[in-house]
C-alpha cells in the first residue's frame, strides 16, 4: 500500500515557506521564519538496497515461522523453542512454513511493485517496498512504499492506487487455483490429526457436529467459494476449520483478504484513491463519511447492550466512549459535531442490540477504524488537476469495486 503523504527526499526541501504568506519579521528587520531550510542528503544506494533487502529477509523468516505455527492450527507465539515458546519446527514443518510464506509474500511483493512501477512511470519519486516483520499472527504487517513527491492529478492518484491491488489480485487468483487443483489426499490431514483417521472422509461430521464449538477458521469470501466450486475435488476439500493446515490455500485466502483490505473505499487506502478518481473529491468525501460511520457502527455492534453486566459498563464503558470520541473527532467539520456523532453511533448500537439480542459485529475492525480515524484520515485531498478520468479508466475503476465485493467479508477471522 503506498503512503501518499509527501516525504522529504533527495532534492525535496523539508520546509516549504513559499507556500505560506506574510512571514514574521526577523530580528534584523528582514523577513524571517525562525528556521532555516535544509535538504536531506541522498544515502548511498548500497545502504538503501541493504535496508530493503534486510527487511524482506527478516519478514520472510517471521512469516515462515508464522506459517509453521498456523499450520499447527494455532495463532500464537513463534515456534522458537526457548523461554516457554512453542517447540522448534521439524523439517516437514519448515517446508509447510515456506509453502505459506513464499506465495503470501509473493502476492504482497507484486502488489507493492505494482504501485512502484506505475509511480515511476508517472515520474513520481517513490521508495522501494518496506516490508514490516512482526513476530506474531501472520508474521508481518504487510509492506508499504513511500511516495516522495506530491501527486498533482486525479489520474495519477487513480493509476498508482489501482496498480497495487490489481497486480496482487492477478497473482492471487492463479495461486488459489493452484491450491485447489493440487490438494493433497486426506492422508495428509490424518498425519496432522491421527485421531481423525478412524472417521475417514466423514471426519467433519464427528469432529465438528452441530452445536460444537468451532476452532480457528478463515471466512471464505465469494470469490474463494467460486474458485473452490470450479476447481477443487470435493473428496479432498478440507473442512473450513482445517484450512490452516493447507499453506497454499491459506496464503491465497489471506491474499484475497489483504486485497479487500486495501480496497476499502476510504481515505488514503488504495480503494480511497480509486473511488476518488471515479467520483472526485466532493462526492467521494461525502460517501467516505457515510461508509466510515457504517464501518465503526458495525465494528462495535453488540459490545454493549442494555443487559450488559454493570462491571462491563464500569470497566469498559469509559474506554469505549474514549475510543468513539477519538475516531469521530475529525469525522465532521468541528470536534463538537464529531463527539455528537460518536454519541449517536453508540446510541444506535444500543438500539439495534436491544431489538436484536445477540447481534455482534466484528470488534477486530475497531483497531483498523482507529488507524483510519486518527492517522490516515477518512477523506481524500483534492488534486490540483481534478479532470475526470477517461472512459477506459472508469471501467477499470468500477471493475476494482466489483473485485472488492468479491474479496471482502465482514468477519474474515472466526
Amino acid at each position: 500500500m503506498p503512503e501518499f503523504a509527501p516525504a522529504p527526499g533527495p532534492g525535496v526541501p523539508l520546509l516549504l515557506p513559499e507556500l505560506l504568506t506574510s512571514p514574521p519579521e526577523a530580528a534584523d528587520g528582514g523577513p524571517g521564519w525562525g528556521f532555516r531550510r535544509y535538504e536531506r542528503l541522498p544515502q548511498p544506494p548500497a545502504r538503501v538496497y541493504a535496508r530493503h533487502l534486510g527487511l524482506f529477509l527478516l519478514t520472510l523468516l517471521t512469516t515462515t515461522l508464522a506459517g509453521v505455527q498456523l499450520t499447527r492450527g494455532d495463532v500464537g507465539l513463534p515456534p522458537l523453542g526457548v523461554w516457554g515458546l512453542p517447540p522448534l519446527p521439524g523439517p516437514g514443518e519448515w517446508v509447510r512454513g515456506l509453502w505459506f510464506a513464499l506465495p503470501f509474500l509473493g502476492v504482497l511483493t507484486v502488489h507493492e511493485f505494482g504501485h512502484y512501477f506505475v509511480a515511476r512511470r508517472n515520474r513520481v519519486a517513490t521508495s522501494l517496498p518496506y516490508f514490516i516483520p512482526f513476530p506474531l499472527g501472520l508474521g508481518t504487517f504487510g509492506a508499504v512504499i513511500r511516495i516522495q513527491d506530491r501527486i498533482f492529478s486525479r489520474r495519477e492518484f487513480f493509476d498508482i492506487g489501482l496498480a497495487g491491488p490489481l497486480a496482487g489480485f492477478v497473482v492471487a487468483v492463479p495461486l488459489l487455483i493452484y491450491g485447489f487443483t493440487h490438494l493433497p489426499p486426506l492422508g495428509y490431514l490424518f498425519q496432522i490429526h491421527p485421531e481423525y483417521a478412524r472417521y475417514g472422509a466423514n471426519y467433519a461430521q464427528y469432529v465438528y457436529p452441530p452445536g460444537a464449538p468451532d476452532g480457528i477458521s478463515l471466512a471464505r469470501p465469494l470469490l474463494y467459494r467460486l474458485l473452490e466450486f470450479g476447481f477443487a475435488d470435493p473428496a479432498r476439500l478440507p473442512h473450513p476449520n482445517e484450512l490452516l493446515h493447507y499453506p497454499v490455500l491459506l496464503a491465497g485466502a489471506l491474499a484475497l483478504f489483504f486485497t479487500a483490505l486495501n480496497l476499502l473505499p476510504m481515505g488514503q487506502l488504495d480503494g480511497g484513491h480509486i473511488l476518488y478518481g471515479l467520483l472526485g473529491a466532493r462526492r467521494f468525501n461525502r460517501l467516505a463519511r457515510v461508509l466510515f460511520i457504517g464501518f465503526i457502527f458495525y465494528a462495535g455492534l453488540g459490545l454493549f447492550s442494555l443487559h450488559s453486566a454493570p462491571d462491563t459498563w464500569l470497566y469498559w464503558g469509559p474506554a469505549y466512549a474514549l475510543y468513539l470520541g477519538l475516531v469521530c473527532w475529525r469525522a465532521l467539520p468541528t470536534p463538537r459535531q464529531g463527539l455528537l456523532l460518536a454519541a449517536g453511533i453508540w446510541a444506535a448500537q444500543l438500539a439495534v442490540a436491544a431489538a436484536v439480542p445477540g447481534v455482534l459485529g466484528n470488534p477486530g475492525w475497531l483497531v483498523f477504524g482507529l488507524l483510519l480515524g486518527r492517522l490516515t484520515g477518512i477523506y481524500h485531498p483534492p488534486a490540483p488537476d481534478d479532470r475526470a478520468l477517461s472512459r477506459g479508466r472508469q471501467w477499470l475503476g468500477w471493475m476494482m469495486v466489483v473485485i472488492f465485493v468479491l474479496c471482502f467479508t465482514p468477519s474474515p477471522f472466526k
